[in-house]
């Protein structure tokens, strides 16, 4: 995929409806795990926060999308407030995820 770039989900980007609405096809992924973080709830939106703890991780979805896909989920997740920042994952790869930005 040219301009590739990865992106971790851990709630509902991993929705086909959601994906459909958003990027207009189904993306492909695999299932990898966000090390030191722990998943809390904000308001009704999942979120993650960084712990520090080894024995903390989130579950999730990596995807592979493209630059202009990576903007969508921008405008996406923008409605709820989220930031993007990259992150390791326990596979060793380097993904985008969102966080809230309080």
């Amino acid at each position: 995929m040219e301009n590739s770039e990865s992106l971790f989900s851990y709630g509902t980007l991993q929705h086909l409806e959601v994906q459909l609405s958003t990027f207009g096809r189904i993306l492909v992924g695999e299932r990898d795990t966000l090390p030191q973080y722990s998943q809390t709830t904000s308001g009704p939106h999942l979120n993650v926060e960084f712990t520090g703890r080894l024995s903390d991780f989130v579950e999730g979805t990596r995807f592979e999308v493209t630059t202009a896909e990576l903007e969508a989920a921008d405008i996406y997740e923008a409605t709820a407030d989220y930031k993007r920042i990259e992150v390791q994952l326990n596979s060793g790869k380097r993904a985008w995820v969102y966080l809230n930005n309080e």
